[in-house]
């Protein structure tokens, strides 16, 4: 199976989305770190001057007035201590915290005006081999010294902690990717529906190919469909109409050779018929006689051929439908099979289902062809009468099942194999030598079954014998005071 065009569509439409929302995610994190390192940029420069501030020179030397409180103000917050040194020259320590890291080495360093890097350093009390911490450090340099005497540079530094830098980017990146993620939510909430959107003409489109018989040539109906999607339904229905074409005319072609053919045969049976009664040579006689059953047998399939040409969906179609009441055609048409029986040595009868402790049989009415109906019953109970067997019951017999009618011809005879029961409804198949059927009967009650929306089935009958069971759908109430459509059967 290919892959489905709805789990494309998603993967090609949600995939950029997820890779853009991937792309926003960092760019939003690089912004929100960039904005961060400028506002403690921002302080620690202010920091790093206040500081220098303090540190006045005097003479050949520096007075600093830092007082002690200033020093507590500054480390007040343990999470966020602001970490400082004084050095002159450069890397000569003076004040603060030795362990804050070197600036980088430059020629000729710019005099007041601060320079930001990250260092690391390790924790104050720890080792100098513990693990160090991430620092942001501002480097301030300044020059010193009284008028005539050489210039010194002061370096003055101020660090803070990286780890509330990044947690406040951080904080920035999730209040921005919150709606963000929102937003690509409900972006593919409707890419989903809208493409479940596009593709319901296609999948109407499937369901209307896929809910047919196969027999069902008619052609598609669409509305409201994509111009696309109609190009392939018009491309749909000529094929279908050229498969309908070629059907019909072979189905044409075979009911008008049947119909030609009747005549001749039946011109045959009669010439054969009357040989049979001008000759005396036994020799004679038994070819003559296989003739006659040539003939007949003939006969019988060119019957059979029509009845299925008539049971077609494209020829039922045609033909009238009208309320059929089966009690009343099983009746008739048992009794049109008595003597057929009885030359057969068949015990035939029409039985009454199991009906409860209800006295009555409710009257069993379908909706459909009476003839056909006609047809599919009889071709039941002839198979029963030529297959059961001399001395075999057949017994015919109706009821209903909630909503359905369901006929019965139950016989007593040798029965079928379970592995049978399925095949004899193809076409041209028989399951026994016996008889002269040419394995068309139990196709043509199948055929004219379903265009009636029921089924039939064959079942094991105790303790041995084959029941054929048909079920169809019980026609409604009658709109009309008009009595049931059994007049075409007679």
């Amino acid at each position: 199976m290919g892959p489905s065009l709805h789990r494309q569509l998603m993967l090609w439409l949600l995939l950029p989305q997820l890779v853009l929302w991937l792309a926003g995610g960092f760019a939003a994190y690089k912004l929100a770190e960039r904005y961060t390192n400028a506002a403690i940029d921002t302080s620690l420069s202010q920091a790093s001057r206040a500081l220098a501030r303090q540190v006045k020179p005097i003479g050949n030397g520096l007075l600093i007035d830092f007082p002690r409180a200033a020093q507590d103000v500054l480390e007040a917050d343990p999470a966020d201590r602001l970490l400082y040194m004084v050095s002159t020259p450069p890397g000569q320590f003076i004040l603060g915290n030795r362990r804050l890291p070197s600036p980088p080495q430059l020629d000729a360093p710019r005099l007041n005006s601060p320079y930001f890097y990250d260092g690391q350093m390790a924790p104050e009390g720890a080792a100098e081999t513990a693990a160090r911490q991430r620092v942001r450090v501002a480097a301030l340099y300044l020059d010193w010294g009284d008028e005539g005497a050489p210039r010194q540079t002061m370096l003055v530094q101020v660090a803070r902690s990286s780890a509330n830098r990044e947690e406040l980017a951080r904080s920035i990146l999730f209040d921005m990717l919150l709606p963000l993620s929102i937003l690509v939510l409900l972006m593919s909430l409707i890419v989903w529906a809208g493409i479940r959107a596009g593709l319901a003409p296609l999948a109407r489109l499937r369901r209307e190919v896929e809910g047919r018989a196969t027999t069902d040539l008619a052609p598609v109906q669409l509305e409201s469909a994509p111009r696309e999607l109609r190009s392939l339904a018009a491309a749909l229905n000529a094929l279908l109409a050229a498969v309908q074409r070629n059907v019909a005319t072979q189905k044409r072609f075979i009911s008008d050779a049947a119909h030609q053919l009747r005549t001749p045969l039946a011109g045959l049976k009669s010439q054969t018929e009357l040989a049979l009664q001008a000759t005396t040579d036994p020799e004679q006689r038994e070819r003559l006689m296989r003739v006659q059953q040539s003939a007949a047998r003939s006969a019988h399939l060119i019957s059979q051929l029509l009845t299925l040409a008539r049971a077609e969906p494209e020829s039922a179609a045609a033909q009238g439908r009208g309320r059929v009441e089966l009690r009343r055609l099983a009746r008739e048409l048992t009794a049109e099979c008595v003597p057929r029986a009885l030359r057969a040595g068949v015990d035939l009868g029409l039985g009454s289902a199991p009906q409860g402790d209800e006295a009555a049989e409710p009257e069993l009415v379908v909706l459909g062809n009476a003839l056909l109906l006609r047809e599919a019953l009889g071709n039941l109970i002839d198979n029963a009468i030529r297959y059961a067997g001399q001395g075999a019951a057949v017994t015919v017999a109706l009821r209903r099942e909630d909503d359905q009618a369901v006929i019965e011809v139950t016989d007593s005879g040798p029965g079928l194999a379970p592995e049978q029961r399925e095949q004899v409804f193809e076409r041209f198949v028989r399951a026994t030598d016996r008889g002269e059927g040419c394995g068309l009967g139990l196709a043509i009650v199948k055929e004219i079954v379903e265009r009636h929306a029921g089924r039939v089935s064959l079942e094991e009958a105790l303790p041995h014998g084959l029941r054929a069971v048909i079920r169809l759908p019980l026609a409604g109430p009658a709109s009309s005071a008009s009595p049931p459509d059994t007049a075409s059967a007679s």
